[in-house]
């Protein structure tokens, strides 16, 4: 007996090579759906920046590439985002991913939407920076991106000023959306006399990079650690509140610092010029988590605090 189907014609082997040949073609058009990943790296090694996962060094190279990937980047909207790529098994922390849109290398991150991304100088880099201190306080894993002897205009010879070195990849901002972002720093500038029209423009050239980048993401400015303009501050408490004018014209949260060393009497508590010793980072720590919370800057602990509350409540009426 005939095998054919007298309605197409063709032997069951035909109609089960069609069926494989739509399987394929619906697989390849999954794979290119807006935000998964148009290309992914794992190089053989990673400079890490402070605060990023490890890269998995033991995992083969792979590179993934989807069709008409140029195209689809070139017709994403400005600020697309591409958090659901952590979605896929083959990004796993510490991964690379190219982001088609903005033509940057980026890092995966674990729970990236828990975590602030801190862009800053010596101030930040410490485990027990008070800015990093702030921001555990709050609740915040910390992503940090930047190094001792940098800043807006200021470079250290292995890395370029903040703007430079995120167009460049010196450091990597995470993949996703982050919970928020952090520019901390001025005081390089201010200690090599960067001129007042510089510190601007670098600044509004990285804001508008972080604010394409991450549309949906707060972004918060923490200004230059000193003595105030009264107490011998000087270039240090000027930069300060250029970076606060910046701030304002951009719609971004400022915390002023200019002034805490007097202020709050803690220059006793300097390990030299610039930086705080031990306590001093935690006595600052603990005020730039109030100030930020006047400030009005999300606070995980409490939104997790409010979610175990009513999650009792609702189980106390059940």
């Amino acid at each position: 007996m005939s095998r054919e189907n007298p309605g197409d014609g063709r032997s069951a082997p035909s109609r089960a090579l069609a069926r494989i040949l739509v399987l394929g073609i619906t697989a390849g058009v999954l794979l290119a759906a807006p935000g998964q990943p148009l290309q992914h790296v794992l190089p053989g090694s990673l400079a890490q920046s402070a605060g990023s996962a490890p890269a998995f060094k033991d995992r083969p190279p792979s590179v993934v590439v989807t069709p008409s990937a140029a195209g689809r980047a070139a017709a994403a909207p400005s600020g697309f985002d591409l958090a659901n790529v952590l979605e896929r098994p083959a990004l796993l922390p510490g991964d690379i991913y190219r982001n088609p849109v903005f033509g940057r290398d980026e890092v995966v991150i674990a729970n990236v939407s828990k975590t602030a991304v801190l862009i800053g100088d010596s101030q930040s880099a410490p485990a027990d920076g008070w800015p990093r201190l702030a921001l555990g306080a709050l609740g915040y894993n910390v992503h940090f991106c930047g190094y001792g002897g940098t800043g807006f205009t200021a470079a250290n010879g292995r890395m370029g000023s903040y703007i430079d070195a995120l167009e460049r990849g010196d450091w990597l901002l995470p993949v996703g959306t982050p919970g928020l972002v952090v520019v901390q720093g001025g005081g390089n500038d201010a200690s090599r006399g960067a001129t007042d029209a510089h510190i601007t423009a670098n600044a509004n050239r990285l804001l508008k990079a972080l604010k394409d980048r991450y549309p949906g993401t707060q972004i918060v400015m923490v200004g230059t650690l000193g003595r105030g303009a009264n107490n011998g501050g000087g270039r240090r408490s000027q930069v300060d509140s250029l970076l606060a004018a910046i701030a304002a014209k951009q719609g971004i949260p400022f915390a002023s610092v200019g002034d805490w060393l007097t202020r709050y009497k803690l220059t006793h508590r300097l390990a030299d010029t610039v930086h705080m010793d031990s306590e001093g980072r935690k006595t600052l720590g603990v005020l730039l988590e109030r100030r930020l919370r006047e400030l009005q800057i999300r606070d995980l602990k409490a939104a997790t605090g409010t979610s175990a509350a009513r999650t009792g409540d609702d189980k106390t009426m059940g």
